[in-house]
């Protein structure tokens, strides 16, 4: 196949438009080479020209980044036929749709069912709007199903590893119930929810992190830099050193002579702890031990107490049956102590048992207060109100924790900074001082 046939079967495809990839012509970029070689001619390249050809593969280089869609005609590169037109986004190397755009996404929707836009037109809106690859490629996805007759349900249903159980559930039941948009606005409050409590949680424990940051920084830099300098010092004199300066010695010496066996060390010690908690049981251990500390215990509790309360009563008030609502629910919470509880609820609730007289067995993990509230929801036929009260409730006890936190925790940071200081500088300090009195005498 010779260059004039490329170059006529190259025009020929440029000229009916059916490659147009991310806004480049590609006619722009190769055609110059092509005619090049059909001429015959051979032009020795100056340094304008590399210029030239380089600033011009960083302007190709540009446009592909600029992440726009690909438009085919006939075939995708899958294979599969598409209609003529049909635009393709390609699905990004690592899909991620945060909470934050899941609630952005939920809120915008629903106000725009509610204003009376089609939802179909609405999922468009939304995708012009989206801020990231993944929410593009999502709500791409979404608005395609939504236009072939499919719910948009369903289309949740194949991203389970983004959308819980309880996001999808809440849409099918909106959707069947034809309060979707009711639906959404109660997903979007409860995201908004579960972003504030894990923003406070977060707060509360960076001043904690930030100290005891400093504190090993400025130890292995007393250790690793300072020390090494004044031990030919310590060395020059013979006399016994104390225990302490012998122990930061050693810690020093494996520093600055072993420290890739301790990166390597410290690398593999992460790796077993990761794999580790993702054990059900080690999982389930570490739960239960983090409920019985004395302070971060209560924090925890009020944590997963209002997601489950909030998270429980938005699917009663959705019309749910109470034991598919536990059943989801259960799904949903991240701590495995309760997680175990609660998959045995939907069980207990079929053989016509009380869900309060259920929670009221495990008294560690549900409060009398929570129980006899669900008593007062199951008598007044009020329960998914009384759950969203209990909700609050948490919620403002979590705040109220998380503002003492800091109060409570800095003695505690300040008494443990002292300790680890304070031994160094002995173990600096307590040499210095034995010279003295040796060069005294």
């Amino acid at each position: 196949m010779n260059d004039n046939f490329l170059k006529k079967k190259f025009n020929k495809n440029i000229s009916s438009g059916k490659r147009r990839v991310f806004g480049v012509h590609a006619h722009s970029e190769i055609m110059p080479a092509m005619q090049e070689r059909a001429s015959g001619v051979t032009q020795k390249p100056t340094p304008a020209y590399f210029i030239s050809r380089f600033r011009g593969l960083l302007r190709l280089r540009a446009r592909l980044w600029q992440a726009k869609p690909v438009l085919y005609q006939g075939k995708n590169p899958g294979g599969k036929n598409v209609p003529k037109g049909t635009e393709i986004i390609n699905k990004p190397f690592f899909l991620q749709f945060p909470v934050k755009e899941q609630m952005l996404f939920t809120k915008r929707l629903s106000v725009l069912i509610q204003a009376g836009v089609p939802i179909l037109q609405a999922l468009r809106m939304i995708e012009l709007q989206a801020s990231s690859a993944g929410s593009r490629y999502l709500t791409h996805r979404f608005a395609a199903d939504v236009e072939q007759g499919q719910l948009l349900s369903t289309s949740l249903a194949k991203y389970k590893g983004i959308f819980n159980n309880f996001f999808i559930n809440i849409v099918r039941i909106g959707e069947a119930s034809g309060t979707l948009h009711e639906n959404l606005d109660y997903l979007a409050q409860e995201q908004k929810k579960r972003i504030e409590l894990k923003s406070k949680v977060t707060s509360a424990l960076v001043y904690p992190g930030f100290v005891v940051a400093a504190t090993f920084g400025m130890t292995g830099l007393l250790t690793g830099y300072v020390f090494p300098k004044i031990m030919p010092v310590f060395a020059s004199f013979k006399f016994q050193l104390p225990w302490t300066t012998k122990t930061l010695i050693a810690l020093s010496n494996v520093l600055a002579h072993d420290w890739e066996y301790v990166l390597l060390a410290m690398v593999f010690v992460s790796g077993v702890l990761i794999f580790l908690s993702r054990q059900p049981r080690v999982k389930l251990w570490s739960d239960r031990t983090i409920l019985i500390v004395p302070f971060l215990g209560e924090l925890a509790r009020s944590y997963f107490l209002a997601n489950f309360c909030r998270t429980l009563g938005l699917l009663l008030r959705s019309n749910l049956a109470i034991v598919e609502a536990a059943k989801i629910t259960a799904t949903t919470l991240t701590s495995s102590a309760y997680a175990e509880k609660l998959e045995l609820l939907p069980g207990h609730l079929l053989k016509g048992e009380k869900m309060s007289a259920c929670l009221e067995r495990y008294p560690r993990l549900f409060p009398v207060m929570l129980t006899q509230m669900v008593v007062v929801g199951e008598v007044t036929g009020n329960l998914s109100n009384t759950l969203l009260y209990l909700a609050g409730l948490y919620e403002d006890e979590l705040g109220e924790a998380t503002k003492n936190l800091t109060t409570i925790i800095e003695p505690v940071l300040m008494i443990f900074m002292g300790l680890i200081v304070g031994f160094v500088a002995i173990s600096i300090i307590t040499p210095i001082y034995g010279i003295t009195q040796n060069l005294r005498h």
